[in-house]
């Protein structure tokens, strides 16, 4: 049977082209299954591991089905983590991007009266942790009256980090005649309890449910006592000499030593933990996608929302202690079709954990023999020679439909009266540019920012400067941020 393709799926040649910039060749297992239902209006359940295409999954069919005029929000998104809903709201933009959909993503430790700003302008789609989603519906800066579709992704982790009685605070709000789509790696019974008390006769979708990982994944453990850990770490690193790993630790102490320890032998690494300001974590994150340092040593709290596609090993310095952990970790590797290598390190005091794991994840993890000196020594010179050459770095997959949109500021906003129509108007005055152009307009109380389509940002950063908007002179030049 030929393989589909996203034009299978009768969506709108923005969406195609988006997708095609984007890299998106073929549709996944989920995305096959999941697209044709929500674009169904279907209420879906989703069993599906991690780094299974599912934000695409959902994205798209929302993408395609958002009214553009519409000035209220038209679908929620909720995630466990910040890190996440940053990733879904920038994945949602650059899906949308050619339909001029517009998300923003709230979440904690980022100031409200930003998030409340970017909440008055026209948004379709709001991504967002549950504890802030609520604090702005609560607050009157989220309107749910319009919201045709809940999307709660990740589930199962907000279960685990306590967020489930915000969420259902959150469903008891929304307009009863929705589309609620739910997302989750694994089922606990509460889980199953939501989608028994809020989903209207919910369609159940499993991607691989029995096998969570062995297919593209290799998994091995190490038996070593705490003390050793880091002389373990060492001989793996040159006998497997990962192109770009994670390496998990239970604390944000452990982070920080074992940080500390492998910058003292000269590894291209860095921390990211809930213990660093939120700017600081978004600027690792990107500093990582993009192949500027090998090891990115972390603590669950990256466990989600690091959507990386080369990530070649996970290591579990600190063997996890939830079980879940364990699948969400190393859910981080083998992802988009890719094979990984998940590597466990066990102490004396850790093995019941590792038979807690065992258990739940349904097999048995090969024990791995610890590398020869020989072979760490040999190990050790290729890595040695290897890391001499300055890293290439890696192109996010959305340069290429950004290399054709042009983001404008003008120096003038709602304190002058201008609105977004004006902006329009002046702009689609301008010979060979047409509404179709013209991307997301973002008018702040000073300045507003516009994306210009299809590479036509020259012509309309010429043309501009002898135009006027709503008979003001104003000063526009190509937009810095």
């Amino acid at each position: 049977m030929d393989k589909l393709n996203f034009d299978d799926f009768n969506i709108s040649s923005e969406i195609i082209e988006a997708l095609n910039k984007m890299g998106y060749e073929n549709p996944s297992g989920v995305q096959e299954k999941v697209i044709p239902l929500i674009l169904e209006d279907r209420d879906i359940i989703v069993k599906s591991q991690t780094g299974s295409g599912k934000t695409a999954a959902f994205g798209v069919p929302i993408c395609e089905k958002i009214t553009w005029e519409e000035n209220k929000p038209q679908a929620l998104v909720l995630t466990p983590t910040r890190e996440l809903a940053i990733q879904v709201k920038e994945d949602i933009n650059n899906i949308g991007r050619l339909k001029r959909i517009r998300a923003v993503a709230v979440f904690g430790k980022h100031p409200m009266e930003i998030q409340k700003r970017e909440l008055k302008q026209r948004v379709h789609i709001i991504v967002g942790t549950p504890g802030r989603a609520m604090d702005h519906i609560e607050r009157g800066n989220i309107n749910l009256e319009e919201i045709k579709y809940l999307i709660i992704d990740e589930a199962d982790e907000m279960l685990n980090m306590g967020f489930i009685d915000q969420v259902t605070a959150i469903i008891e709000r929304m307009p009863k005649n929705r589309v609620t789509v739910l997302l989750s790696a694994t089922m606990p019974e509460e889980i199953e309890l939501l989608c028994k008390n809020y989903m209207a006769s919910p369609i159940t979708i499993e991607i691989n449910p029995e096998s969570i990982t062995t297919e593209r994944i290799e998994e091995v453990y190490y038996e070593t006592l705490q003390s050793d850990k880091l002389q373990l770490l060492n001989k793996i690193i040159y006998t497997e000499r990962p192109d770009s790993s994670i390496i998990f630790c239970s604390t944000k102490e452990g982070v920080d030593n074992l940080v500390r320890d492998m910058k003292d032998r000269g590894y291209s690494c860095k921390a990211l933990h809930g213990g660093m300001e939120q700017k600081d974590r978004i600027d690792i994150m990107q500093q990582f996608k993009r192949g500027e340092f090998t090891f990115l040593i972390a603590t669950d709290v990256a466990a989600r929302g690091i959507h990386v596609e080369d990530i070649t090993h996970v290591i579990n310095y600190d063997t996890p202690v939830e079980k879940e952990s364990y699948v969400h970790r190393i859910g981080r590797t083998g992802r988009a079709g890719n094979k990984g290598k998940a590597i466990t390190f066990v102490s004396p005091r850790e093995e019941r954990m590792l038979s807690t794991i065992e258990d739940y994840v349904g097999y048995k993890i090969q024990l791995g023999k610890i590398p020869s000196e020989e072979e760490v020594q040999e190990g050790k010179k290729i890595f040695k020679e290897k890391s001499k050459s300055k890293p290439k770095l890696k192109v996010d997959k959305s340069a290429s439909l950004n290399k054709e949109i042009t983001k404008i500021h003008i120096n003038a906003g709602k304190k002058k009266k201008i609105r977004a129509g004006d902006i329009v108007g002046t702009i689609t005055s301008i010979e060979g540019v047409s509404a179709e152009d013209i991307g997301i307009i973002d008018v702040q109380d000073n300045f507003s920012y516009v994306d210009i389509l299809q590479g036509k940002g020259k012509i309309v950063l010429k043309e501009l400067q002898d135009k006027t908007i709503k008979g003001k002179k104003v000063r526009i030049q190509r937009a810095v941020k």
